[in-house]
């Protein structure tokens, strides 16, 4: 996209593609909340007034406040940068919280979440995978610039960024196995960016199997997931009424859908239609035309943060970019293919749309860091011609264009 200014910048588009995504999970988290009791109608009043409009407002202010931030000097400051590896104590703390009593707080026998005490009502609760999902990214892209000059070796490139992935997907896969999938993959994918060998990391393949079947066989309800995703009748009112729920909400829709509000699987039939499940919704009642605009405004979003990347020069921020863009990409894959049948059924969201106050608002101020990105680079170049195409830059020439800090702590 060329830095006109008769034409919106990658900034502009990230903006405008999830304030869309937000306001369609709004109404379609107020529709999938309908039922047949008359005196608890959905109406514009109640969607105004729903706490889905609320996070919507927060994550929106979130995002916005994140990008007015002078990104590119908090990634130069040396003070900064040294902070940094001590997050990595901090997202390991922040996981164990949910399984200290009085805090921890289980969810259909998940404890997934923590309680905020102290605050009216039954308190504010979040998901600290969450917080390890997003904040995990920038810590190994601290590691990958401080060692951009050895990223090649296996022992001082590739492996302790390993270990950090495997401690942190490890403790979210224990109650989330979709989302330590997640985090493992998108890490992955930004070790390999920063310079690390594929052939290496490919070694290590059978390890992740090993885990990945030691975690599934842990959980029986794991194992008779994957069974049914073979042949969801094997159990259909058990492990396979999930699928089988939301292939039947998705065929539905056909072209335009049933209308807002007229779709029938939400009333009792479809499970987590507000949350995991919202996209068979908007398949029911908007179509397959609501389905496409939903993955238009993902393929745009997604298009924006390349942009933004491709033009970074800091080794710092193109890998965090790189990381929020391939994390926020892969779990929305995720989801859509367990909800079309593609993928066995695993609790993880669609990002931006799936009901979630801590999903929505950290998702949103994630993306504040490269809507802060692209606003730095239009300071600095003004004038600049359209976006250059220079690839993430790795081993030694990421070394060459980053900051001080190197010099002292590589």
């Amino acid at each position: 996209m060329a830095d006109n200014p008769r034409m919106l910048r990658s900034g502009d588009g990230i903006i405008l593609s999830v304030f869309g995504l937000l306001a369609i999970g709004v109404v379609m988290v107020n529709s999938a909340d309908l039922t047949i009791d008359p005196s608890q109608a959905v109406t514009f009043q109640s969607i105004a007034l729903s706490r889905a409009t609320l996070y919507m407002a927060v994550a929106v202010a979130a995002m916005l406040l994140v990008g007015r931030m002078p990104i590119a000097r908090i990634a130069a400051s040396e003070r900064f940068f040294a902070t940094i590896p001590w997050l990595f104590p901090v997202l390991i703390g922040v996981l164990l919280l949910s399984y200290l009593p009085g805090i921890g707080h289980e969810v259909n026998g998940a404890r997934r979440w923590i309680r905020i005490p102290g605050i009216p009502g039954n308190g504010f609760t979040m998901q600290p995978s969450e917080i390890a999902k997003w904040g995990i990214i920038l810590v190994l892209a601290w590691h990958c610039v401080r060692r951009a000059g050895v990223m090649h070796r296996f022992d001082s490139g590739l492996l302790p960024g390993l270990a950090m992935i495997g401690v942190i997907a490890a403790l979210v896969s224990h109650q989330d196995l979709g989302t330590g999938v997640l985090i493992g993959l998108s890490g992955c994918l930004l070790l390999v960016a920063a310079g690390g060998r594929l052939v290496q990391l490919l070694a290590f393949v059978p390890l992740g199997l090993i885990g990945f079947i030691i975690a599934v066989r842990a959980e029986p309800y794991r194992m008779r997931r994957i069974d049914t995703f073979l042949n969801p009748y094997l159990d259909p009112e058990g492990a396979g009424y999930h699928m089988i729920q939301s292939l039947v909400a998705v065929a539905n829709g056909k072209g335009f859908g049933r209308g807002l509000g007229f779709g029938l699987q939400k009333f009792g039939y479809l499970p987590e239609d507000r949350t995991d499940f919202l996209f068979a919704v908007i398949c029911e009642e908007l179509g397959l035309a609501g389905a496409a605009l939903v993955i238009a405004l993902y393929v745009y979003l997604l298009w924006s943060i390349v942009s933004i990347v491709r033009r970074e020069t800091s080794p710092l921020l193109k890998l965090v970019g790189l990381g929020i863009g391939a994390t926020l990409g892969l779990q929305a894959l995720i989801n859509l293919a367990v909800v079309t049948g593609l993928a066995p059924t695993k609790g993880i969201a669609l990002p931006l749309l799936s009901y979630g106050g801590t999903g929505w608002i950290l998702t949103a101020a994630s993306l504040g860091v490269l809507v802060a990105m692209d606003r730095a680079q239009s300071l600095a170049h003004p004038a600049a011609p359209a976006e250059r195409s220079d690839p993430i830059e790795t081993g030694a020439d990421a070394g060459d264009m980053s900051h001080q800090a190197l010099a002292r702590t590589g």
